[in-house]
């Protein structure tokens, strides 16, 4: 059975980024955009890497403009609007999509693995996130609303 480990993507700065060298590390994957409403939450995501990366968290921004796009600019103004906004020090892939037929491979997993509200697939909107544990299984999908700080508790639970 595939597990997110399984799977390789881009990343920002356009070199090979596969999740192998996160095995047995607790993930929080969230597809990202700079200019959404929910764009404030780079400032609690990059909280969760700093605080809780030393007890085996990776948190791994998608930058996907697949929604309003809001995520127009190219790797280098990403890595930019990031760093200098929000200090983000997380790993971020290259820009994908996470709907449709040319959905990145682990984003059609996740969706498989894990429905959203009312039992869809699709993903809804930016700052859609998946908690992974250290088997490479997919623990939990949060909402687009649930803001970083309210999953600590979830993920300090992966953690053990």
């Amino acid at each position: 059975m595939p597990n997110a480990f399984d799977f390789e993507l881009t990343a920002l700065d356009g070199q090979p980024l596969p999740l192998a060298a996160f095995d047995g590390k607790v993930l929080l994957i969230v597809n990202t955009a700079s200019k959404c409403g929910f764009t404030p939450q780079y400032q609690g995501l990059e909280q969760l890497w700093q605080s809780l990366g030393p007890q085996g968290l990776v948190v791994l921004g998608c930058p996907c403009d697949q929604f309003g796009h809001q995520e127009p600019g190219d790797a280098e103004d990403i890595q930019a609007f990031c760093s200098l906004n929000y200090g983000v020090s997380f790993p971020m892939s290259a820009k994908l999509k996470v709907n449709g037929a040319d959905a990145d491979p682990l984003w059609q997993w996740l969706q498989r693995q894990k429905r959203g509200a009312l039992g869809i697939a699709a993903i809804k909107w930016n700052f859609s996130k998946f908690l992974i544990g250290r088997n490479g299984q997919v623990i939990a999908r949060y909402a687009p609303t649930a803001r970083p700080e309210a999953l600590e508790a979830d993920i300090r639970a992966a953690l053990g």
